[in-house]
């Protein structure tokens, strides 16, 4: 998703890179229910002959030989309480230092580490204990636990609370384990309906628990202005030149913003391979920098300048937007 707090320049892209600026025309449609559980363990296919070039999409049906890949589960939110009740998720950015959650509580400055200006964002992420430019929690939460499903909600910022949330036009969530979870490899998977509207941007991805950045992996995002249009994205910094490359791909789910579908991302020695309904459909060799482990984000943005088809918040932006996440799940690799 392009959010890192520490970097702020993005390098030019080779040639060879599939640079995501716009969306890519033809892309496959994919249907069908989702998989409505998320067993202990779990076997995927995948290609058994790497990409020629960097990326690839998966061709329907895959014509190569496939490769089962053995799972067991390391994490699980199916969300039937409040994800901040028991210390799996924290509601903000965490950057590359350690702080105490004081921190994050409020005071000015504290908007650093509640979104990202330099992708054109316009909400802030709140949670119940947030106190923007004060001192004194706001009491907003995004947050609603309802029949075991999450919904983050983006609203547009109440007149009383907009100078002390500095002027922004929405108040949103974002949820992270970097604190909980994280980890070297593995299988991660959000079932989800995909919001749209304009100025929406619904997201689950993951980044080092280091603090550095690239690299980051977008398992799903959703271009707001295109219902049903969805990008998978990998990104990391080239070894040679020092400059940020990206290469992923869009496809189109014509029912994401109201059936639940199931989006991952395995991440083996030598491949990172995006999946929907856990079918494989766009595969990587492994670029450079994916040497630590990486913990989980899901949010809820509003605005976009750095990310096509999602588009500035306007008049015909909704009022009140929800990102609806049945769960969240990540799997270690057991043989492969």
């Amino acid at each position: 998703m392009l959010k890192a707090l520490r970097e702020r320049k993005i390098g030019k892209l080779t040639p060879k890179v599939l640079v995501m600026i716009g969306l890519a025309i033809p892309v496959p449609v994919f249907v069908g229910e989702s998989l409505k559980t998320t067993p202990p363990r779990l076997t995927l296919q995948v290609t058994r002959d790497l990409p020629g070039d960097q990326c690839g999409r998966v061709a329907t049906p895959n014509i190569k030989p496939s490769l089962p890949v053995s799972l067991r589960r390391t994490f699980h939110d199916d969300f039937d309480e409040h994800p901040l009740k028991d210390g799996k998720w924290v509601p903000h950015y965490a950057g590359n230092i350690v702080r105490p959650e004081s921190f994050y509580a409020g005071g000015e400055g504290s908007d650093f580490h509640r979104k990202t200006e330099y992708n054109g964002e316009q909400q802030i992420y709140v949670d119940p204990i947030y106190a923007g430019r004060g001192s004194v929690p706001l009491g907003l939460d995004p947050f609603r636990v309802r029949n075991g499903v999450l919904a983050i909600a983006a609203r547009r910022t109440p007149p009383p609370f907009k100078s002390v949330l500095f002027d922004n036009e929405y108040i949103s969530g974002i949820l992270s384990t970097h604190r909980s979870f994280s980890q070297k490899y593995g299988y991660f998977e959000i079932r989800a309906k995909i919001p749209a509207g304009v100025g929406v941007w619904p997201a689950f991805w993951l980044l080092a628990n280091n603090g550095g950045w690239p690299p980051e992996i977008d398992a799903i995002e959703g271009r707001g202005q295109h219902p049903g249009v969805l990008a998978m994205t990998t990104h990391w910094r080239s070894p040679s030149t020092g400059l940020v490359q990206t290469c992923g791909f869009d496809f189109v789910v014509p029912d994401a913003s109201i059936k639940f579908h199931d989006y991952g991302v395995l991440w083996t020695p030598s491949q990172i391979v995006h999946f929907i309904d856990r079918k494989p459909v766009s595969e990587i060799n492994v670029p450079a920098g994916y040497e630590d482990p990486m913990y989980m984000i899901v949010n809820l943005a509003m605005g976009a300048t750095k990310f096509a088809g999602v588009g500035r918040v306007n008049a015909d932006s909704p009022d009140v937007v929800e990102f609806e996440i049945d769960r969240i799940s990540a799997y270690q690799i057991d043989s492969f």
